[in-house]
């Protein structure tokens, strides 16, 4: 009988949790937090509470993988706390929309960044996006081993190009943009709760690494460990950059710069900065691709294995050990998204739903204490405080969305809901194949 390999150790855990986070948007894009703290030490500190409140989220996680330490992580949260049917919908919300939007976005992102180097008219960068998608699933499709090298090989060389950019800056500068900018004191503290909100954009990804627990080797011990080293290395990475972003450009440049990093290498070196740049945010982009190429077949997988996603999807490569049929599934879906340009529209309308989910995980957490026979291999400090306050800032998050665009929105909660009348026919025809042994399931 084929089994999933264990070959991810703590070094690959941890990568799949860093190279996942740091995408491309760090290097890009850090206008918005800076646009509604428009201060220096606030938006350091927003960026900071941002990390310590993806920490908690992290921790929840880390409590309930050792508690459930199968395939599919938070789908398998969700269906052990409450009820298969919510399950269901995250993984239905993935596979549409949440998960593999992100890869065809993040691909399109690596894409348009070769554009710096060779010029692409807009057919080039859609194809190049989908061999991008191709070539990591085919990776991948060989071995979660080569995938969790190729992983982590990509995350040294990230974060140790990211650590060099802030001795850099921080040693080239003489810090005379960072006076400028409007006094703390100014910044009222629902800006700043918005700012926070936007920084958690910044670091999604960090739960992906529960999806492999029957592939990591002592998974209720490694995952935990891999969840708070890992967010503890971005928060740091992300605070130092923002903080030479902040010390190289005035505060009015950084507000308006949509290529953050670039702009602010090139007060450093020179043109050539640019260049550097664009090269590291394909590098980052690329490995983030490989994380989530990694992470989300895994979960489809495991649907497949409850009757509850395509049969054959459940199915293993006899040889490499993969969910092959997921891979492929993943990467066809993927592709088409990159191809009719639609994941744009549907990643941004659903993205913030999963917060939804993310509040509910962290609400399962108190329940599960005080359910008789919950026995966590490792148990999160700060019990309810903590997972409770994560709760109600995610809850704030999905309110601020629906307030903020109602529509879309509400198209948003109508594209993950439509997966409750798909449940109950899968479901109800998992239960005549149990009922009738020797039945076709889907």
């Amino acid at each position: 009988m084929t089994t999933l390999s264990r070959a991810i150790g703590l070094p690959s855990a941890t990568a799949l949790v860093v190279g996942t986070i740091i995408g491309s948007s760090i290097f890009v894009q850090a206008s918005e937090i800076t646009a509604l703290v428009p201060s220096p030490g606030a938006v350091v500190a927003a960026w900071a509470a941002a990390g310590v409140l993806t920490l908690i989220g992290a921790l929840v996680c880390a409590e309930l993988a050792s508690a459930y330490p199968k395939t599919g992580g938070v789908y398998v949260f969700l269906k052990e706390i409450y009820a298969p049917s919510l399950g269901f919908l995250w993984g239905w919300a993935m596979f549409w929309t949440m998960h593999s939007g992100i890869l065809a976005a993040i691909a399109t992102i690596f894409a348009r960044y070769a554009g710096y180097f060779v010029p692409l008219g807009d057919a080039a960068i859609r194809l190049v996006a989908i061999g991008a998608i191709v070539v990591l699933s085919a990776i991948n499709y060989l071995g979660v081993k080569l995938g969790g090298r190729v992983q982590s090989a990509f995350t040294v060389v990230k974060v140790a190009a990211v650590a060099a950019i802030i001795v850099v800056g921080w040693a080239m500068s003489d810090g005379g943009s960072a006076a400028s900018g409007a006094p703390a004191a100014a910044i009222g503290a629902g800006n700043f709760l918005l700012a926070v909100a936007a920084g958690l954009f910044a670091f999604g990804g960090w739960h992906m690494v529960t999806y492999t627990a029957e592939e990591t080797v002592d998974p209720t011990r490694t995952i935990p460990r891999s969840l708070m080293i890992g967010v503890v290395v971005v928060t740091a990475c992300y605070v130092g950059l923002n903080a030479v972003y902040l010390r190289v450009l005035p505060i009015d440049k950084v507000i308006a710069s949509t290529r953050i990093a670039a702009d602010a290498f090139e007060v450093l070196v020179g043109p050539g900065g640019a260049s550097l740049i664009a090269g590291l945010v394909m590098f980052s982009a690329f490995g983030a691709l490989n994380g989530i190429v990694l992470a989300g077949p895994r979960v489809y997988y495991q649907m497949a294995q409850d009757g509850l996603w395509f049969r054959w999807a459940g199915q293993l490569h006899p040889t490499f050990q993969t969910p092959a049929r997921a891979i492929v599934l993943q990467a066809a879906w993927s592709s088409v998204l990159v191809l009719t340009g639609t994941y744009r529209a549907l990643f941004t309308r659903v993205i913030y739903t999963e917060w939804i989910f993310f509040a509910l995980l962290a609400l399962g957490v108190v329940l599960l204490r005080r359910r008789p026979g919950y026995r966590p291999a490792w148990r999160m400090p700060l019990v309810p405080l903590a997972p409770v306050l994560f709760a109600i800032v995610s809850a704030a998050i999905v309110v601020n969305q629906i307030r903020a665009d109602l529509a879309n929105s509400a198209i948003g909660l109508l594209i993950v809901a439509s997966g409750i009348p798909a449940y109950y026919l899968w479901n109800s025809r998992a239960g005549a194949g149990r009922r009738a042994p020797g039945s076709a399931n889907p």
